[in-house]
């Protein structure tokens, strides 16, 4: 990441540059979280434009956050993050983490005179502050319906993420402390645009502010604050791409270019 792009990242932040210090590490973090969010439209938008399917370049990432409210799944959005760290002088490194199938999300893992931390900016989950990895009990964050629950680390160093939603423990992962490089989930980043992937089958936006969110899943929007969630339902397709303009700031021509007919519509949670 050339200096151009660290520049135009941070303004889009909104974050100075500064020294790699924990302070400065959380005002990413959460500025990150709060501007980028988690959202698979860009995805869909992108595997419809000849061209455009895999993971973005730098710049058309930059461009889809200031250009049409876009983020992006975990590849993207902490792959990007984790170039923004280490190019700022963080001790950050990528790591894969297994879900069901091994290597099948991506976090980062950020080394400071503090302790380690696990920063994760594509989880769709409300982490406004680095969750330290060095916790000798579970670090718990919770937010509406939702609880999630990082475990101590094991013997191996591998920490376990659980999420829980309404008291049922709904999905979660284990993120491994070795470095990897982005090159070497091509393979599962190419898998994630069949058209049997689930995310080329489900629609899922966040927005994450102090103490609340806005989540839109498949056809159901989730306005959360505190320990408080209220759930509506949309009728159908177009009131899908309105939610998306009116609520997340996603124009309506590029939700109608990238949306399917939303006949099937998958859980990622599932």
């Amino acid at each position: 990441m050339d200096a151009a792009a660290i520049d135009r990242y941070l303004r889009l932040l909104n974050v100075p540059a500064g020294k790699p210090t924990l302070d400065l590490l959380r005002k990413i973090v959460r500025a990150h979280l709060k501007r980028v969010p988690f959202e698979n439209i860009s995805k869909l938008w992108y595997a419809r434009t000849p061209g455009y399917a895999g993971l973005p370049g730098v710049d058309r990432f930059l461009e889809g956050i200031g250009q049409y409210g876009f983020g992006g799944t975990c590849y993207s959005n902490n792959h990007y993050l984790n170039l923004l760290l280490a190019a700022l002088g963080f001790d950050a490194r990528l790591c894969g983490a297994d879900m069901s199938r091994p290597d099948v999300h991506v976090v980062t893992m950020v080394k400071l005179p503090e302790g380690e931390f696990l920063v994760d900016g594509g989880y769709a989950a409300p982490f406004l502050e680095p969750l330290p990895l060095f916790s000798a009990g579970p670090v718990d964050v919770s937010l509406g319906y939702e609880r999630y629950v990082l475990h101590p680390r094991d013997a191996r160093g591998r920490s376990r993420l659980d999420l829980f939603r309404d008291g049922a423990l709904k999905h979660g992962y284990t993120a491994k402390p070795e470095a990897r490089d982005i090159a070497e989930f091509t393979g599962v980043i190419g898998d994630s645009f069949r058209p049997e992937a689930t995310f080329m089958n489900a629609v899922v936006v966040t927005r994450f502010e102090d103490d609340r969110s806005l989540v839109l899943h498949n056809r159901t929007l989730i306005e959360s604050r505190g320990t408080v969630s209220t759930r509506r339902e949309l009728s159908g397709r177009s009131d899908v791409i309105a939610a998306l303009e009116e609520r997340f700031g996603m124009p309506s021509r590029i939700s109608d270019a990238a949306l399917p007919d939303m006949k099937r519509l998958d859980d990622p949670w599932a």
